[in-house]
């Protein structure tokens, strides 16, 4: 029965609500001393996909998977990357498709169930044969990515190799949808579509007839933009059959490495539904652990000079599997990061 029943978190003074917990680590924080050089590999179908890493010559590697419209330059994953060299291990950001600051070739982009692009990434690390163990850490979006991933794989995934976190995960899809949607939620509701509306724009101009222009001019939340463009560009139906394929909950069961999934109870983004505790009482290798407080990828320390509190759990986790042995040095080759 892996559910933590003890957490350590505990907020600073006067932050425990869950909107500030969210809100000030993305408006304020700076990840110093963190410094990537860019592979660009290409897809199957003759897109790109843009990995960042940060090698200390390690035979131990950690992907990670970044949220909806952030990157490899967003603090929590330049933070969780800090946290990881300091650990010992090189990490390597994955920017989705259109999320590296260059937009992608294709008329699709990326999605919370793109597995396929995971895959296809997983298989390229795999293929350098330098790594001993590789974990998959995923935030928010890049949390549900990485909890399916791990799921739908497990035949080819041995749990002395592989193991896996996820941090302020909506594996209820549908249920965060509408928790987003909601009048005190409109704040981040605005930032995403911000972004991603643009987007949409140039793909309308480049995909001509593909994208309802009329109908994205009046795009104002998240479901719209999927029914609009994420659902048809993906195979879809629309947002409900997106939601309902692509959501972790129907994947926990199939997990068979260690798993940490962090969900914190006043994350304004997660339904009730996104605390899967049943799921984590059925499973020995997901260990759920639930704090109070800790918004949505929040976890502000009480020191501002130390790691965030997740990153320091996760680094503690992957440390009580066995996953920070010494090992010979690695040779990490890639190509200088552009500005």
């Amino acid at each position: 029965m892996p559910i933590v029943q003890s957490t350590s978190y505990r907020p600073p003074p006067l932050m425990a609500n869950g909107h500030l917990q969210t809100i000030l680590p993305s408006l304020l924080r700076r990840v110093d001393g963190v410094t990537y050089r860019r592979e660009r590999i290409t897809t199957p179908d003759d897109d790109f996909i843009d990995l960042d890493w940060s090698c200390r010559g390690s035979r131990h590697l950690v992907l990670l998977c970044h949220g909806l419209e952030g990157s490899s330059r967003a603090p929590y994953i330049r933070g969780m990357v800090q946290a990881c060299n300091q650990a010992g291990w090189d990490a390597v950001a994955y920017n989705y498709r259109g999320c590296s600051g260059q937009i992608n070739r294709q008329l699709r982009a990326y999605h919370s169930g793109a597995t396929d692009d995971l895959g296809f990434v997983h298989r390229h690390i795999d293929g350098r044969n330098m790594y001993q163990s590789l974990g998959f850490v995923g935030f928010s979006l890049g949390g549900n990515l990485v909890l399916k991933y791990l799921g739908e794989n497990s035949p080819a995934l041995p749990p002395d190799r592989y193991w896996g976190a996820a941090v302020s995960v909506p594996c209820d899809l549908a249920a965060s949808a509408r928790q987003i949607d909601r009048a005190v939620n409109k704040l981040y509701n605005w930032r995403f579509l911000r972004t991603l509306i643009p987007k949409a724009h140039w793909k309308a101009r480049h995909w001509p007839g593909r994208i309802d222009l009329e109908r994205l001019k009046s795009v104002r939340s998240l479901k719209a933009f999927d029914d609009l463009y994420t659902a048809p560009a993906h195979g879809f139906r629309d947002a409900e059959d997106y939601w309902r394929q692509c959501s972790a909950l129907g994947f926990l069961d199939g997990i068979r490495v260690p798993t940490l999934l962090i969900n914190a109870r006043n994350d304004p983004f997660l339904d009730r539904s996104c605390f899967p505790y049943a799921s984590a009482r059925r499973n020995a290798m997901l260990y759920l652990e639930t704090p109070g407080s800790g918004g949505h990828v929040g976890f502000i320390p009480h020191n501002r000079r130390a790691p965030f509190w997740h990153e320091a759990r996760i680094v503690q986790f992957a440390r009580s599997k066995g996953f920070l042995r010494k090992a010979a040095a690695a040779q990490c080759k890639t190509v200088d990061l552009p500005t």
